[in-house]
C-alpha cells in the first residue's frame, strides 16, 4: 500500500467513514515537515509528512493540540490521526480554510483564557519540540530552575558546541547564574502555553475566528507566549489591547521579554547560523545590564 492509500485507510478507520482521495497536492509553509491537502471531493484533511524517524514529533505535536483543545479557550486544528506508513511519518488533522485577518481581539482575549486555566506545576510530561530542536521538559515547581536549566541552559550549551562562544558564553554564563534578579517581586503563575507563538502559527477562520497551530506546549510563564508575539514582526494593536484588558501585565514584562525571546533567538543561531549568534549576545548583554 502506497502512501496516500495508508494514510487515507487510517483516516477512514479513525473517523468510521470511507475516505478514497482523489486529489492529493502540497501546501507550502512548513520549514521542517512536508504539507499535504488530501481531499475525495467531500472532505479534505491537512496531513504532515516527514521520515519515519520523525513520528515522535508528530506526537508530541497531537499532544499538545489536544491539551489546547481540552482547555476550551482557543480554537485549533483537530488530530485526526498519525503513524509511519511507507517509510514515512504522518499526522493528519482537520482541515482549516485559514486566512492571515480576522479578530485580533478575539484571538487576544482567547489566549488570556487559556493562560489562566489553572496547572500545578511548570513543565511537560513529555519532551517535544522547537523547531527541529529537541525541547526538554519534565516537571519542575521552580520557575527560575525551569528556564535557567531546560531553556536557556540547553540552548547555551548547543551553541557552544556549534562553535558560538566567547562573549555569548561568559556573559550567559553570569546570567544564568543571576537568573532570580528578574523576578524580584514577581512570581510565574503555571500556564499552559503555545510555546511556539510567533506570526506564521495562527491564523483566522472565514468568519473570523483566531486558530493556533504548530505547538511546542509546556506549562510556563504567560510572558513567554506574548514576548514571542512580538519578536517577528509583533500581533495586530487590538491582540495586545484585548489580552492586557483580559489580564494585565506586570510592569517587569518589558525586561522578561528580552530574557524568554533570547530561547528563541538562540534556538535560531543554533538552526540556522547566520547573525541570530551575535542577535542573542547583544540581547545576553542587554541583559546583564538591566541588573548590574
Amino acid at each position: 500500500m502506497n502512501f496516500v492509500d495508508a494514510v487515507a485507510a487510517a483516516i477512514a478507520q479513525t473517523t468510521g467513514e470511507a475516505f478514497a482521495p482523489r486529489e492529493m497536492h502540497s501546501v507550502s509553509g512548513g520549514d521542517i515537515h512536508a504539507a499535504h491537502v488530501l481531499t475525495d471531493g467531500a472532505r479534505r484533511f491537512f496531513v504532515k509528512a516527514n521520515r519515519a524517524d520523525r513520528l515522535p514529533m508528530f506526537e508530541a505535536e497531537a499532544e499538545a493540540l489536544d491539551a489546547l483543545a481540552a482547555s476550551g479557550a482557543v480554537r485549533v486544528p483537530h488530530p485526526v490521526c498519525l503513524g509511519a506508513v511507507a517509510g514515512q511519518a504522518y499526522l493528519a488533522m482537520e482541515y482549516l480554510a485559514l486566512h492571515g485577518r480576522g479578530d485580533a481581539a478575539a484571538l487576544g482575549t482567547a489566549l488570556a483564557a487559556l493562560h489562566r486555566q489553572p496547572q500545578a506545576r511548570f513543565g511537560w510530561a513529555r519532551d517535544n519540540w522547537i523547531g527541529s530542536t529537541l525541547q526538554p521538559n519534565g516537571w519542575q515547581d521552580d520557575w527560575i530552575v525551569f528556564w535557567r536549566d531546560a531553556r536557556l541552559g540547553v540552548q547555551f550549551e548547543l551553541a557552544a558546541q556549534n562553535g558560538h562562544g566567547g562573549a555569548l558564553q561568559r556573559d550567559g554564563e553570569i546570567l544564568r547564574a543571576q537568573l532570580a534578579a528578574f523576578f524580584d517581586g514577581y512570581a510565574p503563575l503555571p500556564s499552559l502555553l503555545h510555546g511556539d507563538l510567533w506570526g506564521g502559527n495562527h491564523g483566522y477562520l472565514p468568519d473570523g475566528a483566531p486558530v493556533l497551530f504548530d505547538p511546542a506546549s509546556y506549562v510556563g510563564d504567560r510572558e513567554c507566549d506574548l514576548a514571542m508575539t512580538e519578536l517577528f514582526g509583533g500581533f495586530a494593536a487590538d491582540f495586545y489591547a484585548a489580552y492586557r484588558a483580559a489580564w494585565p501585565l506586570d510592569t517587569g514584562y518589558a525586561v522578561r521579554r528580552t530574557l524568554y525571546n533570547l530561547y528563541h533567538v538562540l534556538n535560531h543561531a543554533n538552526l540556522f547560523g547566520g547573525g541570530y549568534a551575535a542577535q542573542a549576545a547583544r540581547m545576553t548583554a542587554q541583559l546583564l545590564a538591566e541588573i548590574r
